[in-house]
């Protein structure tokens, strides 16, 4: 059973998510849908205080305590409530995704919300809330009657800072802001203005830098072209192509990964990395050099 808890002060809205709510399959993550409703902040804290509950669908434009000013106050969560819940921001306003995203959101979903992008979140959520727990859910230790002053206008009581969100990049998609965990991304692949970024699920297209990228997480990525960066983790094998190989792919070498059929081109100057990756060597200085003539093929 999933439990799902949709937090607007419109009425209109939290019906017309109910239905949404009401057409959706939950296959993938495994659980039938249990809908609960508040109509403002102090409803929602009253709920989420003696029922668990599994995701927050959250509008952000509310009277009195806003969507965000509850994110920030559900930060500080009380050791003896119930498991917190995996936070899902449903609004008409795209300026506050980045906002969302800082308050440990996992997905911010645009109205109107179309049910393809409804049934992502659910079964995004179901997954955390079954991988995190309360100890990675960032359960602080907090008095329950401080924590409903805090609602009702006081000061949040003191706890430590939750447990961060994997890194991760925020795409546009379609209209919406996904929120792609670096873990998940298989390979980045920069192509005409934008790039191609992929997980195992789809691909995605990001307005940045390849570069940029490589050099913000460093020991994560493996470039193999300069077009071109794979998750070090998801290296697979690497196969020569030519006339009599067999392979589909154009002369020269190319890298596979996990969980994604196409190969990728490993560009010379490169090629050094790639194998000294799968043998389980680390990169020596200047192996990211044109290969010599006459050195060995491998």
């Amino acid at each position: 059973m999933l439990r799902v808890l949709l937090v607007d002060d419109e009425a209109l809205a939290r019906a017309r998510l109910r239905a949404l709510l009401d057409e959706l399959s939950l296959a993938e993550a495994g659980a039938p849908l249990e809908v609960g409703e508040a109509a403002n902040a102090v409803q929602a804290m009253e709920r989420l205080q003696h029922a668990a509950w599994d995701v927050l669908l959250l509008d952000i434009q509310m009277p009195g305590l806003n969507g965000l000013q509850l994110a920030e106050r559900l930060r500080h969560w009380p050791s003896d409530w119930p498991a917190p819940p995996a936070l899902v921001f449903v609004t008409a306003h795209t300026a506050h995704a980045l906002a969302a995203f800082e308050l440990q959101a996992i997905d911010y979903l645009t109205k109107p919300v179309r049910r393809e992008r409804l049934q992502q979140a659910l079964v995004k959520a179901a997954r955390w809330r079954q991988a995190a727990g309360q100890a990675a859910a960032g359960v602080a230790v907090a008095d329950v009657a401080a924590a409903a002053a805090a609602v009702a206008g006081g000061s949040p009581p003191p706890a430590p800072a939750p447990a961060p969100l994997p890194e991760a990049l925020t795409i546009h998609d379609r209209g919406s802001l996904v929120r792609v965990p670096l873990a998940d991304i298989l390979y980045i692949k920069a192509e005409c203005k934008y790039l191609t970024v992929r997980t195992a699920a789809q691909s995605y297209l990001y307005e940045g830098a390849l570069n940029e990228l490589d050099q913000a997480h460093p020991g994560r990525w493996l470039r193999i072209h300069r077009n071109a960066l794979v998750a070090r983790h998801r290296v697979r094998t690497l196969e020569k192509a030519g006339a009599h190989s067999g392979h589909d792919e154009p002369e020269g070498w190319w890298l596979r990964l996990d969980a994604v059929p196409e190969a990728l081109a490993v560009s010379r100057r490169q090629l050094p990395l790639v194998r000294e990756l799968l043998n389980g060597s680390r990169p020596q200085a200047g192996a990211d050099k044109p290969a010599k003539p006459g050195a060995g093929s491998g």
